[in-house]
């Protein structure tokens, strides 16, 4: 048979056998199975190796072979090359703001502990210094100074001749027997005498105590801006009845609320069927200045909620007490000289030392008002409507602040004075002016009545808040708007507590001590 019979005849198969010394190849008789290209690329390659390399070798270069005819492992290659060719890339710094980094919660934790710290070596320096100050007897006794005459609490309880007033004015406007000039009238008297006679009373019971004032008029604040948002919603109510609408389900101010809400289990109200006794008293004690005649209720009430929120009321409370009795009140006596002598440098320093006390107070108050009680009474009422402050700690500008700490009265502004304000073609500016001339009014109501001098630091430094506000919207904005709206609110309100006892010692006792 010739040589190229033989290379198109079959091929004898080869076994390999592999010993210590290297490898040998044998001819068998059998046929091969059929052999892709790369199992003939490696036999060829392990052949070339016979004559000398060890068997490590071999496998080395079988593999390099292997990886240069696979595309993936070809690029795995090649990237693992090009990362050790080259480690920088185009990046900025974690702490430039270009670099879009922002979890920052290992540094919150650390001023969280530092600030923790801090204040602990403060209030461990106070009890050395003035020994365990609390003392729950001194509580009651700034609230009742004879046992047996509560003048706060029945003034608060006369509160109810103003809301009932204002329920039958309703009544009668809602079947037409006064006019609506002369609901106006009974309205506009009912609502100036909420805020004369409380203070008149204040102003002339002696055994009215300056905590007790405070209480007192803070409750009627808050039942005139109510009753004024009551008699407003149902003058709107009665414009569109007039009006001849065919069908009315809710009041014109109210958007519809979906079942979800629980509208299965309370009936939804359409006006007049609003003016029930019920009705008066779910709006007076709901969390909320703002009437509408269906608000958005929660199916059921949920009583672990309720419990944490209570508790949460009870330990803040006396927390709160605790904090003043033992850590304010001192700081603030030891203040009067200073003040007294105008030493400049020693008021600062009185000034910078109770900012962080009266600060951590007006912090956890807050918590206490607007999340603990607040929730705990719309739960108890089954009140759907939580949103009681939105992320005021992130303002960037003194408006947004005062925009978003208390949203219930700044609801309010919006609904019954900005908005209508506008409407009457008056510009923002000034409309904006207004709302922090009225907030500054019943800062000054609430303060000096009850301490029964006049000196409108509270009134002065609301107005403040004008300037302040233009100020740092004009040339501070993100993190130093932000900075700003923090140390006007550290140092601002340390300055009025100051000047407010400075004075009322002035006043009341003739001279500081």
């Amino acid at each position: 048979m010739s040589d190229r019979a033989e290379m198109r005849g079959p091929v004898s198969r080869r076994r390999r056998t592999t010993i210590s010394n290297g490898s040998k190849w044998h001819d068998a008789a059998e046929k091969p199975p059929p052999c892709s290209a790369k199992a003939k690329t490696n036999e060829v390659s392990r052949h070339a190796s016979v004559n000398g390399k060890a068997a490590d070798g071999e496998m080395e270069k079988s593999e390099q072979l292997q990886l240069q005819n696979s595309p993936k492992k070809q690029r795995s290659v090649v990237e693992d090359f090009n990362e050790r060719l080259s480690c920088h890339v185009l990046q900025e710094s974690l702490l430039s703001s270009a670099s879009g980094y922002s979890n920052y919660r290992g540094i919150l934790n650390w001023c969280v502990v530092m600030l923790v710290l801090s204040n602990a070596r403060l209030f461990l320096e106070n009890i050395i210094k003035y020994g365990i100050l609390v003392d729950p007897i001194q509580v009651v006794s700034l609230f009742l100074k004879d046992p047996y005459s509560w003048p706060s609490a029945c003034l608060i309880i006369v509160s109810n001749v103003f809301i009932l007033a204002a329920l039958y004015t309703e009544r009668r406007l809602a079947v037409g027997t006064i006019s609506q000039k002369t609901g106006l009238i009974l309205h506009v008297v009912n609502l100036t005498s909420m805020l004369i006679f409380p203070a008149a009373t204040v102003l002339i019971v002696t055994s009215v105590t300056p905590v007790g004032g405070v209480l007192s008029l803070v409750t009627y604040t808050v039942l005139f801006l109510k009753l004024y948002s009551y008699q407003d919603t149902n003058r709107w109510c009665r414009e569109i009845r007039q009006a001849k609408a065919k069908r009315l389900t809710r009041s014109y101010s109210c958007p519809s609320v979906a079942q979800s809400n629980g509208s299965a289990v309370h009936p939804h109200v359409s006006y007049p069927g609003n003016l029930t006794h019920r009705d008066m008293y779910y709006f007076v004690c709901a969390p909320t200045l703002c009437y509408q005649l269906n608000f958005p209720r929660s199916p059921r009430i949920r009583k672990r909620f309720l419990m944490r929120r209570l508790f949460e009321m009870l330990f803040f409370m006396q927390l709160l007490v605790g904090l003043i009795q033992q850590w304010m009140v001192p700081t603030i006596q030891n203040s009067m000289k200073p003040f007294q002598e105008m030493d400049f440098s020693r008021m600062v320093e009185r000034l910078l030392k109770l900012a962080v006390p009266n600060h951590l107070i007006w912090l956890i108050f807050f918590y206490w008002f607007f999340h603990s009680s607040m929730n705990f009474v719309a739960e108890l009422l089954q009140f759907g409507d939580r949103e009681f402050y939105k992320d005021w700690w992130n303002s960037e500008s003194v408006t947004y602040f005062w925009a978003n700490w208390n949203i219930p009265v700044h609801k309010w502004c919006l609904r019954h004075f900005y908005k209508p304000v506008l409407r009457k073609g008056v510009n923002k500016f000034l409309a904006q002016t207004a709302v922090f001339l009225i907030s500054a009014f019943f800062h000054e109501y609430m303060v000096s009545i009850p301490l029964k001098m006049f000196r409108l630091w509270a009134f002065m430094g609301m107005m403040a808040q004008v300037p302040l506000a233009w100020f740092v919207g004009r040339f501070l904005n993100g993190n130093y708007g932000n900075a700003a709206v923090w140390i006007s609110l550290i140092i601002g309100q340390p300055v009025a507590v100051l000047m407010y006892v400075h004075d009322y010692y002035v006043i009341h006792h003739g001279t500081t001590t």
